[in-house]
């Protein structure tokens, strides 16, 4: 069977759309501002990017037609993801910057009709933002989510929420939270989570200090939060309860494609920043780029970034046909985190002085790539993943041979 790897022309237009977008309007506003969201101006800057957005016609990619946007599935957001990702600012223009993005996701296949109207309608058309909490302190959830403290208790017409959560990306001016709660079981325990549904002004529900991170480009920061007899009505509940677990799943694979995405344009800028340097600049005798050493350089680059496309694209087609895709996007990930961070290193070190200095780009695309070593997982815990299903596999036909014999 033959495998085509081409993308629908809508899609090779939406790209060329989304790449002289980045170029025109959102580049010079990340470079003027040293790609500090808050510099920008934080949610003003957002708003004009977004109606710029939407006036060149690059708004939502992922998001269904019904709610304004361009119905793309996974295969098909990957190279418009990449281009809105060459700057750092991107991915907010076009509304498709974590953890807003996830969260759409997730609600246009679990929440209710009237969680839609109510929350995804207008996350969807860039009115408000949103955040998802589930991180807490140690001892709580973290790169383990069985770890979960934060608690939610069955009363009358409702829950009531207490818990503590921090580095919650976006919170601090967000329209909504989803909180992942426990209600049933003990800190440890598999399963027994629910998520919860609640505007940000509601009584119990505060945000406190910005956790200081080295990137800054997401809006809203990682702050801490806090639940303190937090109410919600049974109908905030998001999915089933004590199904949380289970219907993050539907979330966490695609925002991790999703970030691959992102963080892959970021790093193929710094990659053409140090190639354009490279071709020109002399040294020792003849140009950089003639030099044997700066060559493996950047062909490093070119596998690196060849490899994490491939890579994305078949997790990504794993998921547009139904798979939970887990070991495939681990892998994607795993190994796109890694290799991302690379690539802006190499470039880094491709540009001498220049590549550490604010005259470029390529020190705070450092900065904004390194986290994501960590973020939706530590590549650490994704080896482990992969570790455990594939041994485990390995005796599930060894015991199936057995009873055959």
């Amino acid at each position: 069977m033959a495998v085509d790897l081409s993308y629908p022309d809508r899609v090779v237009e939406l790209v060329a759309k989304t790449e002289e977008f980045i170029r025109d309007v959102v580049l010079p506003v990340e470079d003027a501002h040293g790609g500090d969201i808050a510099v920008a101006g934080g949610e003003s800057a957002r708003v004009e990017l977004q109606k710029a957005a939407k006036d060149a016609g690059v708004f939502a990619p992922h998001v269904s037609v019904e709610y304004g946007g361009h119905g793309l599935g996974m295969v098909d957001r990957a190279p418009v993801f990449e281009a809105a990702g060459y700057s750092l600012f991107g991915p907010t223009a076009l509304n498709i910057a974590a953890p807003d993005e996830g969260n759409m996701h997730m609600l246009a296949h679990i929440a209710t009709d009237d969680q839609k109207q109510q929350f995804l309608a207008p996350l969807a058309a860039g009115d408000v933002r949103s955040a998802f909490a589930m991180t807490e302190p140690a001892p709580g959830a973290g790169a383990d989510p069985n770890a979960l403290r934060t608690r939610a208790e069955k009363v009358s017409g409702g829950w009531k929420i207490n818990g503590h959560k921090h580095f919650i990306t976006g919170a601090d001016g967000a329209g909504f939270f989803i909180i992942m709660a426990r209600t049933s079981g003990e800190p440890g325990e598999r399963g027994g989570a629910t998520m919860f549904l609640a505007p940000a002004d509601t009584p119990g529900l505060k945000v406190g200090r910005h956790i200081g991170t080295l990137d800054k480009s997401m809006i809203g920061g990682h702050c801490e939060v806090f639940f303190e007899d937090l109410f919600v009505p049974d109908s905030a509940v998001l999915g089933k309860p004590d199904e949380g677990f289970a219907y993050a799943q539907v979330r966490l694979g695609p925002a991790r494609m999703t970030h691959v995405m992102r963080w892959l344009g970021a790093a193929r800028r710094g990659h053409d920043i140090a190639v354009g340097y490279v071709a020109e600049r002399e040294g020792f005798g003849s140009r950089l780029g003639d030099l044997g050493m700066i060559q493996k350089m950047v062909a490093d680059n070119e596998i690196d970034i060849a490899a994490t496309r491939a890579l994305l694209v078949h997790a990504c087609w794993a998921l547009d046909g139904g798979s939970h895709a887990a070991n495939e996007t681990s892998i994607a990930k795993t190994f796109a985190a890694e290799a991302i961070f690379r690539i802006v290193d190499r470039s880094v070190q491709m540009c001498g002085g220049l590549g550490v200095s604010e005259d470029l780009p390529l020190a705070r695309l450092s900065r904004e790539v390194r986290p994501f070593r960590v973020y939706d997982g530590p590549s650490e815990v994704h080896r482990w993943a992969i570790a455990k299903r594939t041994v485990g596999a390995a005796r599930k036909a060894a015991a199936a041979k057995t009873a055959q014999s």
